[in-house]
Formats: C-alpha cells, sequence, structure tokens
C-alpha cells in the first residue's frame, strides 16, 4: 500500500501535468498516457479520495441548502 508522501507526489505529478496540458505522465520509472481532461480529472479524484482515507477524513459529495421565507 502507497504511503500519503506517495500519494501526495503522484496526485502533485498529474496536477502539474494537467496544467500544462501534456497527456503524459511520467512517475517513479513509471509512465501513464491519458486520453483526456475528464480521465486526468478521474485520476486526482481517486488519489484525493485514497489520500482522505490515509488521513482518517472524509470527503463531501453533497451540499444541502435549505431556504426560508423568513416569516
Amino acid at each position: 500500500m502507497p504511503t500519503i508522501f506517495d500519494l501526495r507526489a503522484r496526485r502533485d505529478a498529474l496536477s502539474a501535468q494537467r496544467a500544462s496540458g501534456v497527456a503524459r505522465v511520467s512517475y517513479d520509472g513509471k509512465t501513464v498516457d491519458y486520453r483526456s481532461v475528464a480521465e486526468i480529472d478521474r485520476a486526482l479524484e481517486a488519489l484525493d479520495r485514497e489520500i482522505a482515507v490515509l488521513e482518517g477524513r472524509r470527503i463531501v459529495r453533497q451540499v444541502r441548502i435549505t431556504t426560508t421565507k423568513g416569516l
């Protein structure tokens, strides 16, 4: 199982790659080719979930908004 430092390094590399517009990431001697920005975003979300689990926190997926007329 990768450590939190490994996951953060992967996430940083992937974020930098997404910002540069290049579809290939190399990390620790391994190369991954992505087809689209959406695929990169899914990979970033997966890494965020793994990091959150290791840190012992939850990722909020839903925001509820409640309104009233003030009466």
